[in-house]
């Protein structure tokens, strides 16, 4: 859960930290209201569906090219440099050996996981404790219904802060919450990977600006 403070009198909640620039450009800039002296606060609390809000208008996705596995080591370390990205919600699609679990690998290599990164395959999930944020890795292939998401208790999961990386996450189906970032990647016939990244909310957006 998320808690965010909001004046009394004003309408819908207030604007929240967002970057601006490319990953390599600039810092957080902090937009948003301000309350007048004296006027009183309010907590509101966010659950995970809240805070993965679909944006209005969602942008074109974004085309991209993985020629070998450094293009690939490159993209997670320039993401990995973004803000916001620990508190998000990254949804991997693709085939069986298409690079979903490298791609995450490079992720929480660059963000600085220790020790053997193993895929969640047979145990449906792999936590981290980072040190700026906590991260799991969900890999939800085996899964026959998508109410095994439900039982397995992952609600409590991403309705709590942190990074979640979700292969397949399509087994999950309705129940997971809107992914901040959609990463689809096709191996083609030469080896190279055809990625399109699509952003569905605002903190999606801002992590690909």
């Amino acid at each position: 859960m998320e808690t965010v403070s909001q004046p009394c009198e004003q309408s819908g909640f207030g604007r929240r930290k967002i970057d601006a620039g490319h990953a390599d450009l600039g810092k957080s800039q902090l937009a948003g209201p301000v309350p007048h002296p004296g006027q009183k606060q309010r907590t509101v609390t966010l659950t995970a569906v809240e805070r993965h809000a679909p944006i209005v208008g969602t942008p074109a996705p974004r085309e991209l090219v993985w020629g070998s596995e450094d293009d690939t080591r490159a993209f997670a370390e320039r993401l990995a440099s973004r803000p916001g990205l620990g508190d998000a919600f990254i949804a991997l699609h693709g085939d069986l050996g298409a690079g979903k679990t490298t791609l995450v690998r490079h992720l929480l290599r660059a963000l600085g996981a220790q020790g053997r990164i193993k895929s969640p395959t047979y145990a449906v999930v792999e936590p981290y404790e980072l040190e700026a944020f906590p991260a799991w890795h969900f890999d939800f292939y085996r899964f026959d219904d998508p109410r095994e998401w439900e039982d397995a208790g992952f609600r409590d999961v991403f309705d709590s802060p942190g990074l979640k990386l979700a292969e397949w996450p399509e087994k999950a189906a309705g129940l997971l919450p809107v992914a901040d970032l959609d990463l689809h990647i096709a191996l083609q016939d030469d080896g190279v990977r055809a990625v399109r990244v699509q952003a569905n909310t605002g903190r999606g957006r801002e992590l690909l600006r």
